[in-house]
């Protein structure tokens, strides 16, 4: 099929309305190979034909979402933002904690769940107060595929190619095809739930978080999507509570509310306030 700039256009504009996401003109041939996906999979006849089926379509619109999302990831990426959550965040939250208190950490988005299952890894394998406090993960996407694989916990051996071989034989069941699966412990120490970074409404349903993972999505956002998004960011945390984003993203130049932080292992971004 056959797309004029007028159809790329109205793709590219609902997807922006929807998610904060924008495909430029270098990615005419990646939007062109999404949506002629979708126009075959609905057996949609034209570009108007698909858009009239999405005004009434709630589900083909979450499909047509979950085609244009990137899903790159792997356990233990960025591993450096790992050791800094055990040697320098969570201890400075927990300094005003009690034993047993809450400790909430978001990951957005999760994509398939190898982010909020590192957190959880790292944790048990490295910071010895894990047991002390109720540590909380939560896993949010905006990709609802991404969230059902990373309920299931099932990954081939490349996502797994940056764990030691003695997390991966505690923490995995080997499978056939060279894959593996989470143990249920650790499966069900994280709850996954929808979320969508530009909508104000549906993010407080999450409540507020100690400690927010969102890295390597604001690259895909233009001006406008990432002020919204750190906004809401700025939001679901605490006073005093930490954000961390990609190593190529920053907060100084998009809201100026955030404080940066450096530590030794890590650059991140706090909410001023908290208990003094």
């Amino acid at each position: 099929m056959t797309f004029t700039d007028g159809d790329i256009d109205r793709f590219r504009e609902h997807l922006y309305r929807r998610t904060g996401m924008w495909f430029g003109d270098a990615k005419r041939y990646y939007i062109e190979r999404r949506a002629a996906e979708r126009l075959a999979a609905t057996g949609s006849h034209d570009v108007g034909d698909y858009f009239a089926r999405l005004r009434t379509d709630a589900s083909e619109r979450q499909a047509l979402i979950n085609a244009f999302t990137v899903n790159e990831t792997y356990f233990y990426r960025e591993e450096h933002q790992l050791a800094c959550l055990g040697r320098a965040l969570l201890p400075d939250i927990v300094s005003t904690r009690r034993p047993g208190d809450k400790v909430r950490i978001w990951s957005a988005p999760c994509s398939t769940g190898e982010e909020p299952y590192s957190i959880a890894l790292w944790l048990l394998e490295n910071w010895r107060m894990v047991d002390a406090y109720n540590i909380e993960i939560v896993g949010s996407d905006i990709d609802s595929q991404a969230l059902e694989a990373a309920r299931a916990g099932v990954y081939a051996e490349r996502a797994l190619s940056r764990l030691p071989a003695s997390v991966r034989d505690a923490y995995f069941e080997p499978l056939k095809r060279h894959r593996w699966k989470i143990i249920d412990d650790l499966r069900e120490s994280v709850t996954f739930t929808p979320a969508n970074l530009m909508e104000t409404a549906g993010l407080s349903e999450q409540g507020v978080f100690d400690i927010i993972f969102c890295r390597n999505v604001l690259i895909y956002f233009d001006d406008a999507s990432r002020e919204a998004a750190a906004a809401n960011l700025y939001d679901r945390l605490v006073p005093g509570g930490y954000l961390c984003l990609g190593h190529t993203e920053s907060m100084s130049r998009i809201d100026d509310r955030f404080v940066s932080r450096r530590f030794e292992e890590a650059i991140v971004f706090q909410r001023p306030g908290g208990p003094s």
